[in-house]
């Protein structure tokens, strides 16, 4: 019975810690974000700055006009989507520190995005 209650709790531990750092290490990112998107083609729009938020690593709009969602995993991994009325647009890239960039695709655009935090 001993023997079951040591098994019982390592995986309780082993289950439990990875949890925690988990949460600590996105945490890092948590804030407002300054994000500035430019497209590759002049046919798709200068570009547009949205602002963005991350708590506990879920990614949120700060506008109205804009709805975004999506992570950034612990090492600072993005994946967000952006979308407004019927347009959408999906981006990948990193974030480190108090910055970070990636690229953007929607239906027949793409290009770069650059964020700060504020």
């Amino acid at each position: 019975m001993n023997g079951v209650r040591r098994g019982l709790f390592a995986t309780i531990l082993a289950i439990g810690l990875p949890l925690t750092q988990a949460d600590a290490a996105t945490s890092t990112f948590d804030g407002a974000w300054n994000v500035r998107i430019a497209s590759s083609s002049q046919a798709c729009g200068n570009g547009a700055t949205v602002a963005i938020g991350i708590n506990n690593g879920q990614i949120a709009s700060s506008s109205a006009a804009v709805t975004a969602s999506g992570r950034v995993a612990e090492a600072g991994n993005v994946n967000v989507t952006l979308s407004t009325g019927i347009k959408r647009a999906v981006g990948f890239g990193r974030l480190s520190g108090a910055s970070g960039s990636g690229t953007w695709r929607g239906a027949m655009c793409t290009g770069t995005w650059t964020a700060e935090k504020m």
